[in-house]
């Protein structure tokens, strides 16, 4: 009777295991994503189109954004730096970096910020009409003794002009906000 017990239980447990490793396993790729998974999958294509290189009008004077999609389509490398600025790597003082990619069904944006010396991520979303991608704070390494950068947002006005709004919170939580206008350089 207790074999009996025990057999019948093995095999409840190895058929929940089953069933439980089937539910966490990847969707086949021809399944339709959620539709918090495809609005992230459509956010992260439209920064895609910002590959390339820009020029604009940062709060400090002109800035130059190179955007690469890189890692085999799965993140986009967006970074900034004072127009003029040789290419030299050792003076990195004011070259923030920007990965953006997917995890799952969200859309992350991790700054490798120069101001708070720290890598805040944020969740980002796609507006309804298409033409904005905002990204709003998750959580941050490296502390925020100096601050950190809360917010980010890409809008797309048309291929060749795109504008960017970025918010950085004090270390007092006064926020500092940079609207950048940027035209694609030929």
């Amino acid at each position: 009777m207790k074999a009996t017990a025990f057999v019948s239980c093995a095999a409840m447990l190895c058929g929940a295991s089953m069933v439980l490793a089937q539910s966490e396993t990847r969707k086949p790729e021809d399944q339709n994503p959620d539709p918090q998974e495809r609005s992230a999958q459509l956010a992260f294509a439209r920064l895609k189109t910002l590959a390339g290189t820009w020029k604009g009008q940062g709060p400090e004077g002109p800035v130059r954004v190179s955007v690469r999609v890189t890692s085999g389509g799965d993140a986009v490398l967006h970074e900034m730096v004072p127009e003029g600025r040789s290419d030299d790597p050792s003076s990195g003082d004011n070259d923030p970096i920007t990965m953006l990619y997917l995890e799952g069904d969200r859309l992350l944006l991790t700054h490798y910020c120069d101001s708070g010396k720290n890598r805040p991520r944020m969740v980002g979303k796609l507006s309804p009409d298409g033409k904005v991608v905002e990204f709003d704070f998750l959580d941050v390494s490296g502390g925020t003794k100096r601050g950190h950068t809360h917010h980010a947002g890409f809008t797309f006005v048309d291929a060749d002009h795109h504008s960017e709004d970025w918010t950085y919170m004090t270390p007092r939580d006064k926020p500092m906000t940079a609207h950048m206008e940027f035209v694609r350089a030929k």
